[in-house]
């Protein structure tokens, strides 16, 4: 537990946040890091409040993750933003800068970490279940590995419609699919699930043994498309895996520190 008095915050902002795994993960880093000068907390927040509560957040505020709603408010009301967030559309973190607040996104770069903790270093086609906004991250992902082709399976082509500008900035070829065709996603090499809980229990997919799953969700554990997954011996990573890597960004960047990551990982397994 921290100890010292308090001279540096951050949090995690977003409504509902309350069963946020956020805090766990930064406080067992400080504490293996031996930041006890450092606190983290959970704010309830809506895109409303967001700019007067930045407003008054005074100059012991070091950094802030942003989770749902208010990944677009937070891009649009920095001061400055990183070419991820930028290109992406969406920011899941503010940094403390002399000017105000930093966006970046490390949703996408804790992508790239956590294939490669399973030996994805490359991919030549991928496959998207859904097209929100982890799926942006997703995209982000798709762009560093060096995707030869994104094939997204969502229920309205409306919302893939919305990713095809980030997928032309970001150079990647992207093909829309609807979602009655998504038992076709296991032909990629790597499929990415980022729909809610219980959209994709129902799907019936003739696994590749080679295909890995990174599925965004994990609670409950495994999810039946995971299931599937693991009993045709298909790699696969949970939402917890995004939520590490990502976080890890976000504590680097808050404290300038390396991040103890064996602790923060330790942390959620023990949770």
């Amino acid at each position: 537990m921290n100890q010292g008095p308090v001279r540096h915050r951050a949090a995690v902002l977003g409504s509902p946040v309350a069963h946020s795994l956020s805090p766990l993960i930064h406080r067992a880093g400080y504490d293996a890091a031996g930041l006890t000068d450092w606190e983290y907390t959970a704010i309830e927040c809506d895109e409303a409040k967001l700019p007067s509560l930045l407003a008054d957040l005074d100059d012991s505020w070091a950094g802030l993750s942003i989770t749902m709603p208010l990944k677009t408010t937070a891009l649009e009301i920095a001061t400055l933003a990183t070419d991820t967030a930028t290109v992406l559309g969406a920011a899941n973190t503010l940094v403390r800068i002399d000017q105000g607040w930093r966006a970046d996104n490390t949703d996408a770069p804790g992508m790239v970490d956590a294939l490669a903790e399973h030996d994805v270093t490359g991919i030549g086609r991928m496959a998207l279940l859904g097209a929100g906004g982890t799926a942006r991250a997703a995209l982000g992902a798709a762009a560093v590995l060096g995707a030869d082709e994104v094939i997204v399976y969502a229920r309205r082509r409306a919302a893939i419609d919305e990713l095809t500008p980030i997928a032309q900035r970001l150079g990647v070829p992207l093909v829309a699919a609807p979602w009655t065709r998504v038992g076709e996603a296991a032909t990629a090499e790597v499929v990415i699930s980022t729909v809610p809980k219980g959209v994709a229990d129902d799907l019936v997919v003739d696994w590749n043994r080679s295909t890995v799953l990174f599925d965004v969700l994990y609670d409950p554990w495994p999810t039946p498309l995971a299931r599937g997954a693991l009993a045709a011996g298909c790699r696969v990573l949970t939402g917890l895996d995004l939520l590490l890597a990502q976080a890890v960004h976000q504590f680097e960047q808050f404290t300038g520190v390396t991040a103890p990551v064996a602790a923060m990982r330790a942390a959620l397994a023990d949770r």
